[in-house]
């Protein structure tokens, strides 16, 4: 309400269409993953780094189609949350929210680490005062609008994959001249840079958290989210056998800055300063979009009563998530103080599994049990009303959870039971009235 009291609360401005959220998507998809993330997979999968990425995008594509299904059912900012509670109730609903903020939040602290890396070879700063310093100025154009959010996003978005556009060209001539099969660690390795670069394609999950802001939703979303995905996975195919073929997996994985790498072999050392600045870009349209889609679910979930009510609150002039920008925005500031990006990756991937499990979960059970469930989109492949990519969906994740090591499950597992502890205390307040 406002001052007057008669008037309805402000409501999200419907401003998106589908060219808007496709590069957002793809913009989301793209950048730390492939800018930082590439070296350290090839010196797992060696020049077969290229075949993880299949490995990883078949497994993302599966769970992308059960988001387009939900999403064409439920347009909802608070995704996830709204499409567990239907299938699994509030308990469950909970614990996926919370994984899909903190896999969010996690996520845009550790891209901005990678932010601050590259903008240290140009400035005298640590690392932790870049990251704190990128998500305090994104956070300042989150709260603004949408609208300038996104269209920021998509200069961005072009040019990150202008940069991966660059990398394809400068391996062109040197296609052939690698075996792309040689796998030093072997397959174990192969599946291992896969649980890893999984990292890469996380984004397509947080199109769906537009949904309140997009015209003709239960449209665009669906086909958004299928064009940036497939966009994406092309990209990162070809780039990755770009850079094997111009130097190698051992100089690719003992790098910091792979692109930088290739594009000095390729073209000299006056590429790498151009390289570098395509990767801020990269970097920080990454974060930008975590903190925004983070900070959407935060409200949707508040405005379903799941979160704290503060977080609901809408901005009366700018009409954007004021409260849940600010408190996203402040714990991925927190997270800036852990430096392994691929530790930290990791713990995000296990979050992702676990909540991609459950998704796809969801289409099946909303198959069987819920009537009336017609969605816009659905899922191919059916035999006898059995969703067959969603059971496959849920089979690869748990099968990439596998590959990951302890210490990284383990640290996740930490994340998912905090929010089974939060959610069970919640409730024994409400039945005692607290």
């Amino acid at each position: 309400m406002n001052a007057k009291g008669n008037d309805p609360a402000p409501s999200l401005k419907r401003e998106l269409g589908i060219a808007e959220v496709t590069l957002a998507g793809v913009g989301i998809i793209l950048g730390a993953g492939i800018y930082a993330l590439l070296g350290t997979a090839a010196g797992m999968a060696g020049n077969a780094v290229w075949l993880s990425f299949i490995i990883s995008a078949i497994v993302a594509l599966f769970t992308c189609l059960s988001y387009a299904e939900l999403a064409s059912m439920f347009p909802d900012a608070s995704a996830e949350y709204e499409y567990t509670l239907r299938a699994f109730g509030k308990r469950a609903a909970f614990v996926i929210g919370w994984l899909i903020i903190f896999s969010g939040i996690i996520g845009a602290s550790t891209v901005a680490i990678g932010f601050a890396g590259y903008l240290g070879a140009l400035l005298p700063l640590s690392d932790v005062a870049g990251a704190i310093g990128i998500i305090f100025i994104l956070s300042l154009i989150l709260i603004y609008g949408v609208r300038e959010s996104t269209l920021l996003a998509s200069v961005f978005t072009l040019v990150e994959a202008g940069g991966l556009v660059l990398i394809i060209i400068a391996g062109i001539p040197y296609l052939g001249r690698a075996d792309y099969f040689l796998m030093p660690a072997g397959t174990g390795g192969v599946l291992s840079a896969a649980a890893l670069v999984f990292f890469a394609y996380m984004g397509f999950e947080e199109m769906v958290k537009f949904s309140e802001e997009v015209r003709d939703p239960e449209r665009v979303v669906p086909k958004a989210l299928v064009l940036a995905i497939s966009i994406s996975i092309i990209l990162y195919v070809l780039v990755a056998v770009s850079c094997v073929s111009v130097v190698g997996w051992e100089a690719l994985s003992s790098s910091p800055a792979p692109f930088v790498t290739v594009a000095n072999a390729a073209w000299g050392t006056d590429a790498s300063l151009a390289f570098l600045v395509i990767a801020l870009f990269a970097t920080s349209n990454t974060v930008l979009l975590m903190l925004l889609a983070a900070s959407r679910i935060s409200y949707g979930m508040s405005r379903s009563k799941a979160l704290p009510g503060p977080l609901a609150y809408i901005h009366p002039r700018l009409r954007t998530p004021l409260i849940s920008i600010i408190v996203v925005g402040a714990l991925s500031m927190l997270f800036t103080f852990f430096e392994n990006i691929g530790f930290v990756a990791n713990i995000t991937n296990f979050l992702l599994f676990i909540t991609f499990i459950v998704i796809n979960a969801t289409v099946i059970l909303l198959r069987y049990r819920m009537p009336g469930y017609n969605p816009r989109f659905r899922v191919p492949v059916s035999p006898a009303g059995l969703p067959v990519l969603p059971v496959l969906g849920i089979l690869t994740c748990f099968f990439l959870i596998l590959q990951l090591e302890a210490d990284v499950i383990a640290a996740g597992a930490g994340v998912l039971l905090a929010g089974i502890i939060i959610v069970v205390v919640m409730e024994k307040r409400k039945k005692n009235g607290g």
